[in-house]
């Protein structure tokens, strides 16, 4: 099941995230990397074209869109960090109304990363977010995960029944855990696939400068800080990518 771009439904603005229905909810990204890996891995390409909303997350999946004159063709890139903070707002905007009113705080669900990074995000939210409340889990850390560890997580996270959920785990592994399980998943709200973003929050990774990002080099800046872990992601991985736009174009 190879990953078409031409076919693909995408996101095609920033002001589309406020027209999404409410209730449960798949949100994935997709970049120049992801698009790559799901040429070779059909699970992945199956829960990235299986997801509810998948964001343009990187200036080349915006570039190529208009290339390959896909179905959908994004205006700007989404990334993960924006989808994070227009969730967060909106469930922050929302909880703030119910305690006016004396309801209790919306709950915010972070599952993936390390207790380190959790505890940070954590102790940010407070600050940034005070009407939510905010659960974590701190799956274990390894490259696939057992049954036992499943359902361990499975019911962590219906048991919080939280009014928005974030998985953190890194692509492909975030996005195949969650679409293999969704329909196990009892929940009523949104669910987004953010990887990286939990570093981010928590401040244990730098992102590039707003310069950076503006001009699409935000991988060129993750290449510069991170070189050794990252290299064969943005030299390699951006190559082939190249390489399977062009054979879109072919019609291959």
């Amino acid at each position: 099941m190879a990953l078409r771009l031409k076919t693909l439904s995408i996101v095609e603005a920033y002001d589309q995230l406020a027209g999404i229905p409410e209730g449960k909810i798949l949100l994935n990204t997709i970049y120049a990397y992801s698009y790559v890996v799901a040429q070779r891995d059909d699970s992945f390409a199956e829960a990235l074209t299986g997801c509810d909303f998948l964001m343009p997350d990187g200036a080349g999946i915006v570039k190529a869109c208009r290339w390959v004159k896909a179905k959908c063709q994004p205006k700007e890139r989404i990334a993960g960090w924006d989808l994070f903070s227009f969730e967060m707002n909106r469930v922050e905007r929302k909880s703030e109304t119910l305690n006016a009113k004396g309801g209790k705080c919306l709950k915010v669900m972070f599952l993936g990363s390390s207790e380190k990074v959790l505890s940070l995000i954590r102790k940010r939210a407070a600050v940034d977010y005070p009407h939510l409340e905010i659960v974590t889990y701190s799956p274990p850390y390894k490259g696939e995960f057992s049954d036992r560890d499943s359902r361990a997580m499975i019911r962590a996270i219906n048991e919080a029944d939280p009014d928005l959920l974030w998985i953190g785990m890194t692509a492909p592994k975030q996005e195949k855990w969650t679409y293999r399980h969704w329909n196990e998943l009892n929940i009523h709200c949104h669910c987004g696939t953010i990887g990286a973003v939990f570093d981010f929050y928590a401040g244990t990774v730098r992102r590039a400068p707003l310069w950076w990002q503006r001009h699409s080099l935000e991988w060129l800046h993750r290449l510069l800080m991170e070189p050794r872990r990252t290299w064969r992601r943005y030299i390699i991985g951006n190559t082939k990518f190249l390489y399977y736009i062009f054979r879109e174009l072919k019609g291959a």
